[in-house]
């Protein structure tokens, strides 16, 4: 799911975050090399997918199995 958000263009938004969670993000990405970006990005993935039955779409068609 996260590893082709690299290639894909991105659009630059401000967000807000506590002191706690930048420090926290600050240091796994000392310890990790992953930018800051990219687990904020990762967040906002599971966030997504956790409400995607709030989200419109369309509907999966369900086949009842066997007559």
């Amino acid at each position: 799911m996260h590893g082709h958000s690299m290639a894909r263009k991105k659009i630059s938004t401000t967000i807000y975050i506590t002191p706690e969670q930048s420090e926290q993000l600050k240091q796994l990405n000392a310890k990790t090399r992953v930018p800051v970006a990219e687990y904020i990005r990762q967040g906002i993935d599971l966030m997504l997918e956790k409400e995607r039955h709030n989200l419109p779409g369309q509907l999966t068609l369900h086949v009842p199995s066997g007559r």
